[in-house]
């Protein structure tokens, strides 16, 4: 994390006054975009960044009521609620260690990680990379409660989706992926309601480490196949390789008995997005020259688009060839902030 300049610190506070949605389904993605530039040593962008951004933000919601103990489980999966989910979230980090408030919702939240398009779950990711990264500020801490509250109002469970036959590897387990059948139009909420079946993998995993293995793998491949498949949907494709990777980011902060049930939501989110939004066929597409992480995060800063920063930031941790020519493949498909 290089940022020791409060640069970081200074942007989430402006952020925390906003919402984390805009025209009441459309995500506030500047708080996972300028935690990732300062992440990337991008520290002296991230204010110029946030003033482009701006005029997307909404003002922070009104609150319904105080959430209170006896009232936790009426209130999982209500939007209307997210001013009092996260001032809950707020209230629990200042009471006890965050990393004892994600270990103990963590389990109550994964299987709703299919709300607010994944973006919840990513936000959350951002945060604690920040975290671990430290120093542990108040508006860092902060942003692990915004990002729990967030989830806690979109919670959304994926139900009735029937197993199919599946492959040891992840690239081939997304390649059997079917698409929707039905109709390909509308939002993810839409779309995700005609995911009727996906490829059964790593379901038998149960250990931590390899647990952890496979995670890495799935984002990996999910990165990897951005650059033949990302046709299909630039923006939302995205998320299959993000989502997985910000599960793959908190992974060290959990208890390990987690470890395995949050490789298989993972694989869940990845699998649905993919077959929302697969294209037809693949292109053939290879990395195109030959260029430095750094130099492939600072092509994505001056695109600007913040999928485009964020499936970088992910390109980055994967980290080889084919991951960064994802990268400048969401470059050449996104259109430019």
């Amino acid at each position: 994390m290089d940022d020791t300049t409060g640069t970081l610190d200074e942007a989430l506070q402006r952020l925390h006054a906003s919402g984390p949605e805009r025209l009441g389904r459309l995500t506030n993605h500047a708080p996972m975009a300028v935690e990732a530039l300062a992440a990337r040593g991008q520290g002296a962008a991230v204010h110029r960044w946030l003033d482009l951004y701006a005029p997307r933000l909404e003002d922070f919601p009104a609150p319904v009521e105080p959430i209170t103990e006896g009232g936790l489980r009426a209130a999982l999966g209500d939007p209307r609620r997210a001013a009092d989910w996260i001032a809950y979230f707020r209230r629990e980090v200042e009471a006890r260690p965050w990393r004892d408030v994600l270990a103990e919702w963590w389990p109550r939240l994964l299987p709703g990680m299919y709300g607010g398009a994944t973006h919840p779950v990513i936000r959350v990711g951002h945060a604690v990379r920040t975290l671990r990264a430290g120093p542990e500020t108040g508006p860092r801490v902060a942003e692990l409660a915004h990002g729990l509250g967030y989830w806690a109002a979109r919670h959304h469970p994926v139900t009735g989706v029937l197993p199919l036959p599946g492959a040891d590897r992840a690239e081939d387990a997304l390649d059997a992926v079917p698409p929707i059948s039905e109709r390909r139009d509308g939002g993810f909420p839409a779309r995700l309601a005609r995911v009727r079946g996906l490829p059964v993998w790593a379901d038998s995993v149960d250990g931590p480490d390899e647990a952890r293995r496979r995670l890495a793998e799935l984002v990996r491949a999910a990165t990897h196949r951005y650059v033949t498949h990302g046709h299909g949907e630039a923006t939302m494709l995205v998320h299959a390789a993000t989502a997985p990777n910000a599960v793959l980011r908190v992974l060290p902060v959990l208890p390990r008995d987690l470890w395995a049930p949050s490789l298989r939501a993972a694989w869940t989110a990845s699998a649905a997005v993919t077959a929302m939004y697969a294209p037809d066929a693949p292109v053939a597409c290879r990395p195109r020259g030959t260029f430095t992480a750094e130099e492939v995060f600072e092509r994505a800063l001056a695109h600007g688009d913040e999928h485009v920063i964020k499936l970088t930031d992910t390109a980055l941790d994967v980290g080889d060839e084919w991951a960064l020519a994802a990268a400048l493949r969401s470059m050449e498909l996104s259109e430019p902030a």
